[in-house]
C-alpha cells in the first residue's frame, strides 16, 4: 500500500501537468499522510538539507563551464580539431561528431549543452555534404549523450551525492565505458550510411592538422588538469569543478579572446536558471527520499525482487530494464534521485560495487534523454536544428540500439568498467 501511494502520487501528480519537481514534494506530502507523520517543519528542514551539500557545488560551476565554452569559441576550436583528423573520411562528418562529443564531454558534463554545439556547428555542415539530416540528427542526439558518462559528470555528482559514492571513483569508472560507446555510434553510422553515395573532402595536410591541434591545444589541455588533479589529489570533483569554470573563463577571454565581458552576465543567468532547476528537483527528491527510508520501502524493494537476489547478472538485467521504462517518461536528474535511494539498498544487498553500478545507472539514465516520448536531448536538436521532433526520433533509433548494446554488454562483463578503474586505484 506504501509502495503504491507513493508511485500513484507522483505519476498521478505529473499527469496533471505539475512540473517534476512539486510532483515529488506532493508524493512526499502523501506519504507523510499515509504514515501519519505530516508536519511542515519537517518538510522544510528536509527541502533544505538536500540542497545544503558541499558536492552538489559542483553543479553550477561545470554549468558555467558549458556555457562559456559554448560561448568562448572552445568548443569551436574541438570541432575544427576532430574535422581536421578525420573530416576527409567517408560519412566523416559523422565520425566528427562522434570525436567531438567525446571531447567535449570531457570539457562540460552535460548532455543538452554538448548537444546544442554539435547541433548548431555540425548539423548544417553534414546536411550540404549530403548526408540526411533526420539520420544525422540522431548521430548528434546520441553522441550527445556520451556527455554525462566520460567525466566531469554533472550526472555522477548527482548520484554520488545521492548514493554517498566516490565521485572520483565514478568519474574515472566512466572514461572507458563512454569511450566505448563512442566507438558503437561509430560502427552504427558506418552500418547506416554504407549506401549514401557523398563527395569525399579532400585530406587535411599535416601543417593543417598541426595548426588545428595547436588551436585546440587549451581546450584539450582542460580534462588533462581535472583528470591529473582528481587522481594526485590536488582537488576534489568539486573543486575540479571550480577549476574548470575558471580556467574556461581565463582561456575564452584572455587567449581566445572570443568571449566580450558583456557577454558574462547572460551567460551568468543562463547557468544559474539551469543549476535553479537542478537544485530544487534535488531538495525536493530529499524529502521524498527521507521518507522513502522511514516507509522502509527498500526492504519491500528488496522483497519484491528476492528471486533475483541469487544472480547478480539477473538482477542486474532486470533493474536496467526498470530505468529503460522509466527513462521513457523522465528526465535524467529526477530518475537519478529517485530511483537512487530505492535501488541502492538492493544493489547492496545482492553484493553489487556501487561504483560499476553507478556507471551503468547513469548510461541507462544518459540514453533516456533520448528515448522519446520525453527525450530532453532530442527536444534540443530538434529545436536547435529547426526539425521535427518525428524526423529526429527516426534517425535516434540504430544509435539508440548500439547504446544498449554496450550497456548490456558491461552488465554481462562487469571487467569492461572495473578493469579500467582498477589501473587508477
Amino acid at each position: 500500500m506504501t509502495v503504491f501511494i507513493f508511485i500513484g502520487s507522483l505519476f498521478g501528480a505529473m499527469a496533471l501537468g505539475i512540473p517534476i519537481a512539486f510532483a515529488l514534494l506532493a508524493s512526499g506530502v502523501a506519504l507523510m499522510w499515509h504514515l501519519s507523520l505530516f508536519d511542515a517543519q519537517i518538510l522544510a528542514q528536509n527541502l533544505i538539507n538536500g540542497a545544503d551539500s558541499f558536492p552538489l557545488l559542483a553543479v553550477p560551476f561545470f554549468m558555467l563551464a558549458g556555457e562559456i565554452m559554448n560561448v568562448g569559441g572552445l568548443s569551436q576550436r574541438i570541432v575544427n580539431f576532430a574535422l581536421a583528423l578525420v573530416g576527409h573520411v567517408k560519412g566523416g562528418l559523422g565520425y566528427v561528431a562522434i570525436l567531438a562529443a567525446c571531447l567535449l564531454s570531457a570539457l562540460s558534463g552535460s548532455a543538452v549543452a554538448d548537444a546544442a554545439a554539435l547541433t548548431a556547428l555540425l548539423l548544417p555542415m553534414m546536411v550540404a555534404a549530403g548526408h540526411d539530416k533526420a539520420r544525422s540528427g540522431g548521430l548528434i542526439a546520441a553522441s550527445g549523450v556520451i556527455g554525462p558518462v566520460i567525466p566531469p559528470s554533472i550526472g555522477f555528482v548527482i548520484f554520488g551525492v545521492a548514493a554517498n559514492v566516490s565521485i572520483s571513483k565514478l568519474f574515472i569508472a566512466g572514461i572507458f565505458p563512454g569511450i566505448l560507446i563512442g566507438v558503437a555510434l561509430a560502427v552504427a553510422w558506418w552500418i547506416t550510411g554504407r549506401k549514401e553515395v557523398l563527395e569525399v573532402p579532400p585530406r587535411k595536410s599535416a601543417a593543417e592538422i598541426w595548426r588545428a591541434a595547436r588551436e585546440s591545444f587549451w581546450a584539450l589541455l582542460l580534462p588533462v588538469i581535472i583528470l591529473v588533479g582528481l587522481r594526485m589529489g590536488v582537488f576534489t570533483p568539486t573543486e575540479a569543478a571550480v577549476v574548470a569554470a575558471v580556467y574556461a573563463l581565463f582561456v575564452a577571454t584572455v587567449i581566445y579572446r572570443e568571449l566580450p565581458l558583456r557577454s558574462l552576465y547572460p551567460i551568468f543567468v543562463t547557468a544559474a536558471k539551469t543549476t535553479a532547476v537542478i537544485m530544487f528537483l534535488v531538495a525536493a527528491a530529499m524529502v521524498s527520499a527521507w521518507l522513502i527510508t522511514v516507509a522502509d520501502l527498500p526492504s519491500k524493494m528488496i522483497a519484491l525482487l528476492q528471486p533475483f537476489m541469487g544472480n547478480q547478472t539477473l538482477l542486474l538485467v532486470a533493474i536496467m530494464v526498470l530505468v529503460m521504462i522509466v527513462g521513457t517518461a523522465m528526465d535524467m536528474t529526477p530518475t537519478i534521485l529517485i530511483l537512487t535511494p530505492v535501488l541502492m539498498p538492493v544493489v547492496k544487498a545482492a553484493g553489487i560495487d556501487p561504483v560499476y553500478f553507478g556507471v551503468l545507472f547513469i548510461i541507462n539514465n544518459s540514453i533516456g534523454l533520448i528515448t522519446p516520448p520525453v527525450g530532453t536531448v532530442l527536444n534540443v536538436v530538434a529545436g536547435v536544428g529547426r526539425m521535427k521532433m518525428d524526423d529526429v526520433t527516426r534517425g535516434v533509433w540504430p544509435f539508440m540500439i548500439a547504446q544498449f548494446i554496450v550497456m548490456f554488454l558491461m552488465v554481462l562483463f562487469p571487467q569492461l568498467v572495473m578493469w579500467p578503474l582498477k589501473l587508477f586505484y
